[in-house]
């Protein structure tokens, strides 16, 4: 098995049970797991890969995504969805993405990894809802392979149209048994629950407001009957999705889901800006989690998700990008710094939320969210995802008496070096797994397809 050593170490953010930073540290790697961490003069000097970052890197777990939409990167930054709150939103864009092509869902997705791994995500959870045309999650799933990003993909669904009180037009909503029937398979076809998985499949109906409770009921029946499989939809994202529940189930979100089966600690929701307290307690008391997107929920106009709240009650939270045409962006380290910053001005309390917590939300916060054990911190035994990002950058100078806090409170724009599953990914900024200009270029051509019909 090949090993990998890298060597002086600025600091070394464990994240481990003890949260130790190791000053001028080194980590082994073999094959796809770390074998040892610590000062780089008590590791072996010698392997067969050595990476020597020179004292000037901070090198800490890799980000974790745990809500993305990669297919929205196609349509960034589109005439008449760029000032819409999250239902006008929804509606500017559904004539576009009913274009959809598989080749646009392989394209897409490419996009939204590169811009997540040049970020520092080394795994990420993507929730496609819209099948439209040729589209399969398949699509998605070789497109991540291939890229090298460790992947949990959600097969999301909409069965609720226009015509039946739901928000999507009629064309791009599936049958619910076909919903279910594609959800097993890809479970049975793809899933793998060992430890260091690459892939593993969630069941993930869009909302409430785009099916009914029967499949969501029979989505989380589903995916309990297989082994690691978990459940993901969006919940009380903004006022209108709260109205929308009150009017068509007489329950505030949190007493939706709960009605439904969806509590407990296989189960996390996106946004919950709308949250209740106590929704938020029930939250905490059945271990269920929450995708923290404050980037989308201000681009929206959303609100700020109450997530010091959240926290306190013991709420597994983690970060989400959300889709690239509510953000506009895929940068996850970006994200980690506004939910620091979002959390002081909701509470508008300076002590809301620290740089670390922000950073731990990012890595620990998204793996618990992701029900995963192999991922989060660095300690032998744990998946080699880690990234190296070099202090001597113009956004540091003058941070140097704390790097850590510096990678939230400055302004880190991307990662110099990124390993994921024992491979390094990024390369100098550089990634390293697939021709970026040509991605770019293809990327491009199909959105203008998109946008022309």
């Amino acid at each position: 098995m090949a090993t990998v050593l890298v060597k002086n170490i600025h600091t070394l953010v464990t994240m481990d049970a003890q949260r130790r930073e190791i000053r001028n540290a080194a980590l082994l790697i073999r094959d796809r797991a770390i074998e040892q961490v610590g000062p780089t003069d008590t590791l072996p000097d010698t392997a067969d890969e050595v990476l020597d970052l020179q004292g000037r890197h901070v090198v800490l777990p890799g980000l974790v995504n745990t809500h993305h939409h990669f297919i929205q990167s196609l349509t960034r930054a589109v005439p008449g969805a760029q000032d819409a709150d999250l239902f006008n939103w929804l509606t500017a864009l559904y004539p576009f993405w009913s274009r959809l092509t598989a080749k646009g869902v392989y394209i897409g997705a490419q996009v939204a990894a590169a811009e997540l791994m040049l970020s520092g995500c080394t795994t990420a959870s993507d929730h496609l809802y819209l099948f439209p045309n040729d589209c399969t999650l398949d699509d998605e799933i070789q497109a991540m392979q291939e890229i090298g990003l460790r992947f949990h993909a959600s097969r999301g669904s909409m069965s609720l149209g226009q015509s039946k009180g739901g928000l999507p037009p009629d064309h791009l909503i599936e049958d619910e048994a076909s919903i279910l029937a594609d959800c097993q398979r890809v479970i049975e076809q793809y899933h793998d629950n060992s430890r260091h998985a690459m892939l593993r499949i969630t069941v993930a109906p869009c909302s409430p407001f785009t099916v009914s409770p029967d499949l969501m009921r029979e989505s989380a029946k589903l995916a309990r009957s297989y082994a690691g499989v978990r459940l993901h939809t969006h919940l009380a994202e903004n006022s209108s999705d709260v109205e929308y529940s009150l009017s068509q189930f007489q329950l505030i979100p949190g007493d939706y889901a709960e009605s439904v089966g969806w509590l407990g600690e296989d189960v996390w929701h996106a946004h919950c800006v709308k949250l209740s307290d106590r929704s938020i307690e029930k939250f905490g008391r059945s271990g269920t989690g929450v995708a923290h997107c404050p980037c989308s929920n201000m681009r929206l106009a959303s609100g700020i998700a109450p997530i010091r709240k959240m926290l306190d009650q013991g709420v597994p939270v983690g970060l989400g990008v959300d889709g690239s045409a509510s953000n506009d962006s895929g940068n996850l380290m970006h994200e980690a710094r506004m939910a620091f910053l979002a959390a002081r001005v909701r509470e508008e309390n300076a002590a809301a939320m620290t740089a670390r917590q922000a950073l731990e939300i990012a890595t620990l916060g998204g793996a618990r969210v992701l029900g995963r054990d192999d991922i989060g911190y660095l300690a032998p035994g744990m998946s080699a995802d880690f990234i190296a990002i070099n202090t001597d950058r113009l956004g540091f100078a003058g941070a140097q008496h704390d790097v850590v806090a510096a990678l939230i409170l400055c302004q880190t724009n991307g990662v110099d070096y990124s390993f994921i599953n024992g491979r390094k990914v990024v390369d100098q900024g550089q990634l390293t797994t697939l021709d970026l200009p040509l991605l770019v270029e293809r990327q491009n051509q199909l959105a203008r397809a998109m946008m022309d019909g």
